[in-house]
């Protein structure tokens, strides 16, 4: 795909289990992938891979803003012209409630602290604390970027 100065783009669909949250052109797409940080541009070589929770960031062509959101996690497909991310959770940066989540990883700190051994979900907590400090490190790089 082209846009109509010459420059190559991606198609991309951000979709999660509620909504369809983005569809559009995007010169680039960067994503916390299992694998770690990935970029993909346009003619990117195709793979299929988790995603972490983290920031999703769409550059979009011209002067549109770009698109900053937060998932949960997921599904990430790559093809050459086209990104494909299903998401768990999809929450735009504007959405996210900054003091709810500080409260949320404040309490799965103190429960990974302060809890006897056996008497926690380690893995559900430690998910929660994950998706917390994702979720905050994503408002604070907005903040700083504004």
């Amino acid at each position: 795909m082209a846009t109509g100065k010459g420059t190559a783009t991606l198609q991309v669909e951000i979709v999660s289990a509620e909504s369809e949250i983005f569809s559009g052109e995007a010169t680039l797409v960067s994503a916390s992938a299992m694998m770690g940080e990935v970029g993909i541009a346009p003619g990117h070589t195709p793979f299929i891979t988790r995603i972490k929770p983290g920031e999703i960031r769409v550059a979009t062509p011209g002067d549109a803003d770009d698109l900053d959101v937060y998932v949960s996690g997921g599904l990430l497909e790559v093809q050459p012209h086209e990104v494909t991310i299903l998401a768990d959770t999809v929450l735009r940066a504007d959405d996210i409630d900054e003091a709810a989540i500080e409260k949320v990883r404040a309490e799965a700190e103190a429960a990974l602290t302060g809890a006897p051994s056996g008497e926690i979900d380690y893995a559900a907590v430690q998910q929660q604390l994950a998706e917390a400090s994702a979720q905050l490190q994503l408002v604070k790089k907005i903040r700083r970027n504004t």
